[in-house]
């Protein structure tokens, strides 16, 4: 299986190159939650690795506690302005239920449901999910960090 289309939180379809090849870090965010923060450290590892081939892409997600009500130009605003978010966010999904979006059934096959915002996914330049790492794993967690090391090569 590989990556289903992607579109972008302005409602344009990410272009179909922009991944490939690429180490992908997907992350289902929130802007008001108690993990929101790690929007910093998901830009620096964006602004760490972006030369070597990671992207960064960032999933809103509304399903947990209603933690992003958000409309898309409030989610950017948001993430812009507080966090200095620049990588890829995409429209808002769901992770988990009847709903899932096709992304979220690509990345967690036949896995456990998400279990809360900031959960992430490493997927290789293969287009297969190399890691999947919880909500609590910080951005700069040696374990994650290691793991994007590796498939960058």
């Amino acid at each position: 299986m590989s990556l289903p289309n992607l579109t972008t939180l302005d409602g344009a379809p990410l272009p179909a190159d922009a991944l490939d090849g690429k180490v992908v870090l997907f992350v289902n965010v929130a802007s008001k939650c108690g993990l929101t923060p790690q929007y910093n450290g998901l830009v620096e590892l964006d602004k760490a690795y972006g030369d070597r081939g990671l992207v960064v892409v960032g999933v809103p997600c509304n399903q947990f506690g209603k933690q992003e009500p958000g409309s898309p130009d409030e989610i950017k605003d948001f993430t812009k302005t507080k966090y200095d978010v620049d990588f890829t966010l995409l429209e808002k999904q769901d992770v988990n239920g009847p709903d899932r979006s096709p992304l979220y059934q690509f990345l967690v096959g036949d896995g456990e449901d998400i279990a809360w915002n900031f959960g992430k996914f490493v997927v290789g330049r293969d287009g297969e999910v190399v890691a999947r790492f919880e909500p609590q794993t910080a951005p700069d967690d040696a374990d994650l960090k290691a793991t994007i090391e590796k498939a960058l090569g």
